[in-house]
């Protein structure tokens, strides 16, 4: 049970570290900064960092790296599949036939 709290806790270091480049990017852009986002993508580091300590036998460094990577990965494939504006432009298309 330490093992899988050890890994838990330093998988959330991971993300937390993530978080915080996060943070200061959005800072700098002063965009709006998105708590509910940040704590969901700790805990999900969290989680990662759980599967990869009882995959790769507790090894505490692989657990901080896939907290902080596997968060990362899963927010580009989230960011990759998120919906985007599309727009319509009011020219009408001309036909070759006519």
């Amino acid at each position: 049970m330490d093992g899988i709290l050890l890994a838990g806790t330093l998988g959330a270091v991971g993300g937390i570290t993530r978080g915080v480049v996060g943070l200061l990017k959005a800072l700098s852009l002063k965009r709006r900064i998105l708590w509910g986002y940040y704590c969901i993508t700790v805990l999900v580091a969290m989680i990662i960092g759980i599967f990869t300590g009882i995959i790769f036998n507790f090894d505490p460094r692989l657990s901080l790296l896939a907290g902080y990577a596997g968060t990362d990965i899963l927010e580009g494939i989230y960011k990759s599949f998120a919906v985007q504006k599309v727009y319509v432009s009011n020219v009408k298309a001309v036909s070759k036939g006519k």
